[in-house]
């Protein structure tokens, strides 16, 4: 059937607004449709004068409350009484209203959502063809009364007539694209047209004779037949449903069902007509497109996304319900990648899934892909608690046989991280979240291992989190702060010097020390611009004491390099610029920088701490004795003060005091001294302590016998004392 397309304009912006010109534009549409297969002597403009009443009935019916498809029929036995009983004439009608009824009346009522509409719009032209077709039979019929009643010599014409018109009622019925058919009350098919024929395998045994009721699915839903008894109960005029049907070979023809009631003259029901429209490719697509939604493309598991709803599922099962989560990252990936190539680790990863899904075959299990390397298998039931273990070591052990690859044989390892424990109590974010930081727990210990979800160790990963997320705000907010530790002469007893010692005001969790903060910063690459200020706070606060106490000389502050500061290729040039715009001597300067960043380093590493040492800047190597360093690499290092390690110094708190360690301690001083380098010893706690570290030469020492840090101004005050 051809329908005439939109002309040019329509749509656009001179398209006009009121109802009354869309409804004349729709008539005009309809009659050049099908004025040229319409018996009439009606011009082209009466025609579509004619017409133009219909199409409002038509648009008043689309917005209908309560909805009603009568005026459609009558539409249709409209149609048949202005002599439209051509075999196209049905058919473009309904492709006419298909097409453009929506198009010119869809925006010109109360507002409806778009599914609504298209189904309003597809019941109204089944109405219309359950009309069209009611009044061709009566029409036939009312011919056939009036030719018993004619004389014989009319009789001939009369049987001429009701041929034709038989024949154009069956040209429809044979020529429409849906499949239509027609019952009696009880349920027995009594027509079929070729499209439905052809559905149902082109066999019409297959279809004509059999019963309605034969044609129960398994997937039917449950109130399809429900509807269906309203209907042949003459309750309801129709219904609409996607249903599923048997063909002959036992194959599924899925289809969108619309069943309507026809009448007799008299309103009684009297057949059932049935329109179906073959969705079966639809269907298969719809699946298809669901499928590649929630599957891996690579190794074809289940994705993030079917994984969260059986995720959800299961943590919103009834009571006495449990569940195990086990979150997998593979061990070393990265390094199959980078040097065997993408396509060699996408392999990989094929195998481990294939794997994966041997192993977690069990009731209530399953095995997804979130994502690169990380995978997650889920378990139900009732213990759970034991299983969890259980799937776990399965797990461990599908990875345990190498991996061939291109004529190599890979070894896999894995990190597996449980979440366990009764449905209801936490959500699916929550519980993923555990599960990842168990897995980069069980990581740390060395892999190849699975550890359990704490509580406790929970909350410190999300508090580091949270700490590491609000570092680079809380700079910008000024919430760091300096607090100074004095450096005292052990000789007499006078301060020395002091040390900074960064502090962060958090808005929630309070004062925090650099042991909280400090390793966090140096993962982010924050501790750069954190030591940088560090610096030049530390600095200025110095030549302020200076300049205070000027007759005391030059007081020494000082400040702790991190290990990523020390391969900062800015660090000398921001030490000279801090040092040149606070006016403070090079000397007074003290950076502190671990013995453990120390090891090993290169003549490119201690470049910049030589240029450093040439310019006066004294270089401190901090926790002296822990980091198991070679003693005669101190000859080559750029330092000239060791900061001896508490550790050595806390057997000389007792009394007596322990021997080994006033031998370690007296050896190292020795050494020190004979290579012209200060000891400062840290953690001094006791007078006793302090005199003894006297008596065997360290030159200075800090620790909370002489001063806990604190605020810039006790260091003033201890300055002071000093004076007086």
């Amino acid at each position: 059937m051809s329908v005439p397309v939109r002309e040019s304009g329509a749509g656009s912006g001179d398209e006009p607004d009121g109802l009354e010109d869309r409804l004349r534009r729709f008539a005009t549409i309809w009659s050049r449709a099908i004025f040229p297969v319409t018996a009439t002597s009606l011009t082209r403009s009466e025609f579509e004068g004619h017409l133009l009443p219909l199409a409002r009935e038509l648009s008043g019916a689309l917005y209908a409350r309560p909805f009603d498809t009568a005026p459609a029929h009558r539409v249709g036995a409209a149609l048949v009484a202005a002599h439209c009983t051509e075999p196209d004439a049905l058919s473009r009608t309904l492709g006419v209203v298909d097409s453009y009824l929506v198009l010119y009346c869809g925006d010109t009522g109360p507002a409806l959502p778009a599914d609504e509409l298209r189904a309003r719009c597809s019941r109204l032209q089944h109405a219309l063809a359950a009309g069209f077709a009611q009044a061709l039979r009566e029409r036939t019929r009312a011919e056939q009364e009036a030719i018993a009643r004619s004389a014989l010599s009319a009789r001939n014409f009369a049987e001429q007539a009701l041929h034709a018109t038989e024949a154009r009622f069956r040209a429809v019925f044979e020529g429409a694209a849906i499949g239509i058919g027609i019952a009696d009350l009880d349920g027995n098919v009594l027509e079929v047209n070729g499209a439905l024929t052809r559905m149902f395998g082109g066999l019409e045994r297959h279809v004509r004779g059999r019963r309605v009721s034969e044609w129960v699915h398994p997937e039917d839903a449950p109130h399809v037949w429900r509807m269906y008894g309203e209907l042949v109960r003459g309750e309801r005029e129709h219904f609409q449903v996607e249903k599923p049907f048997y063909r002959g070979d036992g194959t599924v023809l899925w289809t969108n069902l619309t069943v309507s009631l026809l009448r007799d003259a008299d309103g009684n029901p009297q057949y059932q007509l049935a329109l179906m429209e073959d969705t079966t490719e639809r269907r298969l697509l719809n699946l298809r497109l669901r499928y590649e939604a929630t599957h891996d493309a690579l190794t074809g598991l289940p994705n993030r996304t079917l994984f969260f709803e059986r995720l959800d599922k299961a943590l919103s099962a009834g009571d006495g319900a449990r569940f195990a989560l086990c979150y997998l990252d593979l061990d070393g990936f990265k390094a199959i990648n980078d040097s065997l190539g993408h396509a060699a680790g996408d392999r990989l990863l094929v195998e481990v899934a294939d794997r994966l899904q041997s192993v977690a075959t069990r009731p209530g299990e399953m095995v997804a892909r979130l994502g690169g390397d990380e995978f997650v298998a889920l378990t139900t039931g009732t213990d759970t608690e034991r299983t969890a273990d259980e799937l776990a070591h399965r797990i461990l052990a599908a990875l345990a046989t190498p991996i061939r690859l291109d004529g190599r044989e890979l070894t896999v390892r894995g990190s597996v991280g449980i979440v366990e424990g009764p449905a209801g109590e936490r959500g699916s974010a929550d519980v993923l979240r555990s599960a990842d930081i168990t897995m980069y727990r069980a990581k740390s210990a060395g892999g190849n291992r699975f550890e359990r979800a704490d509580p406790e160790a929970d909350a410190r990963a999300i508090t580091r989190h949270g700490l590491t997320t609000a570092l680079p705000a809380a700079l910008e907010r000024e919430e760091f702060f300096i607090e100074y530790q004095p450096l005292v002469h052990l000789g007499d007893g006078s301060v020395h010097g002091a040390e900074a010692l960064v502090r962060w005001c958090h808005p929630q969790h309070g004062v925090l020390g650099p042991d909280r903060f400090i390793p966090l910063a140096e993962h982010t690459g924050l501790i750069v611009p954190l030591g940088r200020w560090v610096l030049q706070e530390a600095v200025r606060q110095a030549r302020f004491w200076s300049r205070r106490h000027s007759d005391g000389g030059p007081l020494r502050i000082n400040v702790n390099l991190s290990p990523t500061q020390l391969h900062h290729p800015g660090l000398v040039t921001d030490i000279v610029d801090v040092l040149d715009r606070s006016g403070l001597e090079p000397g007074a300067l003290c950076l502190e920088v671990t013995e453990s960043a120390l090891i090993g380093a290169d003549a490119d590493l201690l470049k910049p701490l030589r240029q450093l040492a040439e310019m006066g800047v004294n270089i401190a190597l901090d926790d002296f004795g822990t980091g198991y360093s070679n003693l005669a690499n101190l000859r080559r290092l750029p330092v000239s003060v060791l900061k001896l390690d508490r550790s050595f110094t806390q057997g000389m708190q007792q009394h007596p005091a322990d021997p080994v360690d006033l031998k370690i301690v007296e050896g190292i001083v020795s050494l020190a001294h004979s290579l012209e380098l200060a000891v400062t010893v840290e953690g001094v706690e006791t007078g006793a302590q302090a005199e003894q570290l006297r008596e065997l030469g360290c030159d200075t020492a800090q620790g909370w016998y002489y001063a806990r840090p604190g605020a810039p101004d006790r260091i003033h005050s201890l300055l002071l004392a000093d004076a007086v």
